[in-house]
């Protein structure tokens, strides 16, 4: 069974995913931006557009992983309060996550173990989606004087 303190360190790591989603927001909307520019007036590249939307689309990507996050964050959170419960808790989280459709009826029980490992690996996947964005991001950075000395 998880201590209190091991709920309570998952929790907190999984709140860093906000930060990490705030980041990614802002690169996203940064390159809608620049991808809508044209409707502006802005020269249009199709270049660009392509580049814009794949920021978009990782950050989309990333979004989807930060939203399993916050939840589990709350989740964690909400159990680490009242661990003397937590195999009554553990129950009627399975029997809701089962009713709700979020997990299949046929997994196994796991123990608390392995669900902060799950939990954290999906804070990892999180950072993957919005490493690849700022990747993107920078290698358009660098790549954007020698593309216009070469046009």
């Amino acid at each position: 069974m998880a201590s209190e303190m091991q709920l309570a360190l998952v929790a907190a790591l999984l709140r860093r995913g906000r930060g990490l989603d705030l980041l990614s927001n802002a690169l996203t909307l940064l390159a809608l931006a620049y991808g809508l520019a044209p409707l502006l007036g802005a020269p249009h590249s199709a270049a660009s557009s392509l580049l814009c939307g794949l920021l978009v689309m990782l950050g989309l990507a990333q979004k989807y992983w930060a939203i399993r996050v916050a939840l589990d964050a709350e989740l964690f959170a909400r159990l680490a309060a009242d661990t003397a419960h937590l195999a009554e808790h553990t129950s009627d989280l399975d029997q809701a996550l089962h009713s709700l459709g979020l997990q299949p009826a046929s997994t196994q029980p796991r123990d608390w173990q392995e669900r902060c490992r799950g939990a954290v690996r999906l804070l990892r996947l999180q950072a993957a989606w919005l490493v690849a964005q700022l990747l993107l991001a920078l290698s358009i950075i660098l790549a954007t004087p020698w593309l216009s000395l070469a046009g």
